[in-house]
């Protein structure tokens, strides 16, 4: 299994890191786009902000264990989640994605699941597109006011962070507010930017209220920014969905690396200490055989 995940690993590593800067500059793009239409009476539907009653959040995990506490981290990210709406006096549902979450939130009576989604071999397109679509089915009838992704964010081989990611509404960082103006964003939602330090590929983390770039002034779009942002927001739920899964399954097989690893290493060094004990309980034996035979054989000495 150790083999099998190193050999999957490299494949969805390279995904990961081949989809984040295009993932990264469609949303920054749509962020700008949207605040300058902020100041003009237009309605986009997935970018309307209204005060939150419910909220979607959107639990990836993994469809096989034996990969140390991976499935458990993410499960438990979601648990606090849901503690914390509830304190704030939320409603919220889950849409699960994965067969260990999925089989964990069916013994939960107590949790609200809207849909149970079976994870693939590797994520596709058409895999996002069947999340995509229930969750705009959700957001737009107004059935929630806010949809958070809950993943692992794929950091190194050896590590990987549950986080929080808003999908919906598309509006400027930190303003999703409940009925009584009080913020409902989680104090980790974060992005994650791929850049280069010293040559070598690196993952910078920045807060949801740090301040960025915005577009120039000078910058004119041929088309209305409206045709624009109904044109693009299909992409984006479908870039940072199929974003969130390559993220989760690969962290989920460098967990499952690691915990064969340590397995393999954990047989090898029982062994030898099964080895150590059976070779002094052998020893012991024949030791013990020997001293009978001596004793034995002085016996008969004695009675000659």
């Amino acid at each position: 299994m150790k083999l099998v995940s190193a050999a999957r690993i490299r494949r969805a590593q390279e995904a990961v890191i081949n989809g984040r800067p295009f993932s990264a500059a469609l949303v920054e793009m749509l962020y700008d786009i949207n605040e300058q239409l902020q100041v003009e009476d237009i309605d986009v539907p997935l970018t309307n902000v209204r005060p939150v009653k419910k909220v979607a959040i959107v639990v990836i995990t993994g469809d096989r264990g034996l990969c140390g506490g991976f499935n458990n981290l993410i499960i438990k990210k979601a648990e606090t989640r849901m503690a914390e709406l509830k304190n704030l006096g939320l409603d919220y549902t889950v849409i699960s994605v994965g067969k260990k979450g999925n089989s964990y939130f069916r013994r939960r009576d107590n949790v609200l699941v809207d849909r149970f989604i079976e994870g693939g071999t590797f994520p596709t397109t058409k895999d996002a597109q069947a999340i995509a679509d229930d969750v705009f089915s959700l957001f737009v009838s107004e059935e929630v006011d806010k949809v958070e992704l809950v993943y692992a964010k794929f950091v190194s081989l050896v590590k990987s962070d549950p986080v929080i990611h808003t999908l919906l509404p598309l509006s400027p960082r930190g303003v999703v507010s409940d009925v009584n103006g009080k913020c409902v964003d989680a104090m980790e939602d974060e992005f994650f930017r791929l850049t280069t330090k010293e040559g070598k590929l690196v993952v910078e983390r920045d807060s949801v209220r740090t301040k960025r770039e915005a577009l120039s002034p000078l910058l004119q779009f041929e088309q209305d920014p409206v045709q624009i942002l109904d044109a693009m927001m299909p992409l984006y739920l479908n870039s940072q969905i199929l974003r969130a899964l390559q993220e989760s399954l690969a962290s989920e097989l460098a967990a499952r690396m690691n915990a064969m690893s340590n397995a393999t290493d954990n047989a090898v060094e029982l062994k030898k200490t099964l080895s150590i004990a059976y070779n002094r309980a052998r020893q012991s034996k024949i030791t013990g055989e020997l001293l009978d035979i001596v004793a034995g054989a002085e016996a008969l000495r004695q009675l000659d």
